[in-house]
């Protein structure tokens, strides 16, 4: 070693010394504390510091700008259920009171975790599998669950991207072919086709000539060539927005994340002008209080709060792992919480007042068809005209006059009555009516849509606007795959990516055969909710109660320059563990008490109706459940007899200049703690860095306790392109 080196300087001193394990190993500043995260000194000198962003920004790719990495943010977590699944939720789930249970779970529960995977993917600089083998590497399987369960998502969510773009292109016409039922000629007779006219013309649209669907799961039906070629459209657009990773995905985020913003404020002006919209929005907002003490809708408010947030999956953590270490990430977990719930509620006074519009449309319908049978009753006398209250005027008849019309001419012929046929046309009744998921966009709201002026024009923003929602989510979704998985094995990015695009195409083919509709919902509903509650509620333990709630916050007070609130403290302690324990044990009862099951839509009845998967469905169903989780507990066992290596016997220091890396291997346990902390082996290193003083050279150090001048264990030096990860 030189003379005049940092080291030997040091050796020859008698002045006390607090210094890094990485600066009394290596001729130069230590770096990179992703590689060596156990730094033993107290503060770091700003040289080091420095030393170390430099590199971290070298090696590991970084979001551009702040707002890039925000709108990033945004868009993973505002996705298509911010637009359908919400709104259905306050429509079903009395209004405004739905808003109760939604908020105080945000606040308990989303922000605190939201904020936890912000802080640990920044912290520590890798994808979920990286980030949970540090924290705890015998909970390492919550990475490797996150993944699963990402696949499981992005397989059938780029499908409904698929749907969305079919409408896209079906809208550069006029009229819009949902408006009317189709009309086939039996020689000179017209006939209209019996399917559409038992439903509507948007729900045989949807049925009958987008999906084409069959009676059951059980019926495949083969491919539906258009899905499947819209579905190759999908994966192309991701494939091309995601294969440079944060690079191309970070540019196609400035259009994906504010554009629908637009589209929403536009909807939301033109829907307050129309006639019914603001019975719509007082129907959402009118509360239902007794709902509030139901608790399947708080199961409902918290799942949805993990959905919306992107919980578990691993995204957010991908995302926060390409920002500086200084990023304060505690302001950007309350910003994007707030933006997301803002977005929940716009999206929810656009989709009431559209169906507000919507509902009174269709309660004028109902009251001219059922006016036009009052007066064949008048005609052949089933009826007296005396019933007929004198101020109506059937040539101009109003909601109020034929209600109180009916409910004279029930009262009078009250044991007659039900044979008459006739509707109350309530307009409450059609508000109540509620359309899940998919039937709001595809259904509901496309019919609204074709009572607009210019309504091509709106159909084709409304679908633009749902294709860039989900194209945000599925490129958050992707990288909650790719990430970790490069950063753990390190495959080349392209050929990875690209072949996770073209796997999930073919698997994705299960979606769009005649009965793919069904297995959506089965994923969508089923296979995903359990095993991301369980991920959710393990990530909250090995931080807080394995890692140490304790030891987490000083962590983010060094990070963050600040102590972050008390509040988060008992939240991710207490709280939060115990809400979500709750939460599991319900959706395991409730997988219990009610079989699962979908909607199955019967051609031959031109409706819906409730059917229960089949033995090999719930197979199936239960599979996908196991295969979920299942690395959770492997890696525990395979870790806890040691049958699979932590790395915590292995020490990597990487060096700035040269890209050399001394790598000290195989060290017996106790050795190698007295090497890193000179103290006894009790004392084990934390996965983060934590900071704890070296004495200096008058202490006794395992560097001085060998003639060998590459230390007791021996050490070789390793030609290396980029650091090695310790994963």
């Amino acid at each position: 070693m030189p003379k005049n080196s940092k080291v030997t300087q040091r050796e020859h001193s008698s002045e006390h010394v607090t210094e890094s394990v990485a600066d009394l190993l290596a001729l130069e500043e230590p770096v990179d504390y992703k590689q060596s995260i156990l730094n033993v000194a107290g503060e770091a000198s700003g040289k080091q510091k420095a030393a170390e962003e430099e590199l971290d920004a070298e090696d590991r790719p970084a979001w551009n700008s702040k707002l890039q990495y925000i709108l990033a943010q945004i868009g993973f977590s505002v996705g298509l259920g911010n637009i359908w699944r919400f709104p259905y939720l306050c429509q079903k789930n009395g209004g405004g009171a739905y808003l109760v249970p939604y908020l105080v779970l945000l606040i308990i529960i989303g922000i605190p975790l939201f904020f936890l995977e912000l802080a640990v993917g920044q912290r520590i600089r890798r994808g979920s599998i990286g980030v949970w083998h540090y924290v705890c590497p015998r909970l390492g399987g919550i990475g490797f669950s996150s993944c699963i369960v990402c696949l499981f998502v992005g397989l059938y969510y780029n499908v409904i991207i698929g749907w969305s773009i079919f409408y896209f292109f079906k809208s550069f016409q006029y009229p819009l072919p949902w408006s009317e039922c189709p009309v086939t000629r039996n020689g000179t007779v017209a006939v209209v086709e019996a399917e559409c006219e038992k439903s509507s013309a948007t729900t045989y649209f949807w049925y009958r000539e987008a999906l084409d669907i069959s009676n059951s799961i059980s019926e495949s039906g083969g491919l539906n060539w258009k899905m499947t070629l819209c579905l190759l459209v999908a994966w192309s657009i991701v494939g091309m927005a995601v294969v440079k990773g944060i690079q191309s995905s970070g540019k196609v985020m400035y259009f994906s994340s504010l554009f629908p913003y637009v589209v929403l404020a536009c909807f939301l002006v033109r829907g307050l002008l129309l006639r019914g919209a603001v019975d719509g929005i007082l129907h959402m907002f009118t509360p239902k209080l007794d709902k509030m003490l139901d608790p399947q809708v708080w199961r409902e408010a918290a799942t949805q709060v993990f959905f919306a947030l992107g919980l578990g999956f691993g995204g957010v953590i991908a995302f926060s792992s390409y920002n500086k270490q200084d990023n304060n990430c505690h302001f950007d977990a309350a910003l994007v919480s707030f933006i997301n719930f803002f977005t929940s509620v716009l999206a929810t006074l656009v989709v009431f007042a559209v169906l507000g519009f919507k509902a009174n449309i269709m309660n004028e319908k109902c009251v001219v068809e059922n006016a036009e049978k009052i007066l064949g009753y008048l005609h052949t006398n089933v009826l007296s005209r005396d019933l007929i209250p004198p101020h109506v005027n059937f040539s101009h008849l109003t909601a109020k006059d034929y209600t109180e019309m009916y409910k004279v001419i029930m009262a009078v012929k009250e044991d007659h009555f039900s044979a008459l046929g006739l509707d109350p046309c309530l307009l409450e009744d059609e508000l109540d009516k509620s359309v899940q998921g998919t039937g709001l966009a595809f259904i509901a709201f496309t019919e609204a849509m074709t009572h607009f002026p210019a309504s091509p024009f709106w159909s084709v923003m409304f679908f633009l606007m749902l294709i860039n929602l989900g194209l945000g989510s599925m490129i958050g979704t992707m990288a909650g795959i790719t990430t970790p998985i490069i950063d753990t094995f390190k495959v080349p990015k392209e050929m990875f990516t690209v072949g996770c695009c073209v796997f999930a195409f073919f698997v994705g083919l299960l979606f769009v055969q005649r009965s793919g509709n069904y297995f959506v919902t089965m994923f969508d509903d089923y296979s995903a909710t359990l095993p991301l509650t369980v991920i959710v509620i393990l990530e909250n333990i090995a931080v807080a109660w394995i890692y140490g709630t304790k030891k987490f916050m000083q962590e983010l007070t060094e990070m963050l320059g600040f102590r972050p609130y008390r509040f988060y403290f008992y939240m991710w302690k207490f709280v939060s563990p115990l809400c979500m324990a709750v939460l599991t044990t319900a959706s395991i009862i409730q997988l219990g008490v009610t079989p699962p099951g979908y909607s199955a839509w019967i051609k031959e009845e031109a409706a819906e109706r409730y059917l229960y998967f089949p033995n090999w469905a719930m197979a199936l169903l239960i599979t996908l459940i196991v295969v979920a989780t299942l690395p959770i507990p492997v890696v525990f066992i395979l870790r806890h007899f040691h049958l699979l290596s932590d790395g915590s016997n292995t020490l990597s220091v990487s060096y700035k200049k040269g890209r050399m890396m001394k790598d000290i291997s195989n060290l017996e346990e106790n050795d190698e703690t007295r090497f890193i902390l000179s103290k006894v082996p009790s004392e084990a290193p934390s996965p983060m860095p934590t900071h704890r003083s070296y004495l200096g050279p008058g202490s006794t150090s395992p560097l001085e306790t060998s003639g060998n001048p590459n230390g007791r264990y021996g050490s070789s030096y390793l030609l290396a392109s980029t650091p090695e990860s310790e994963l």
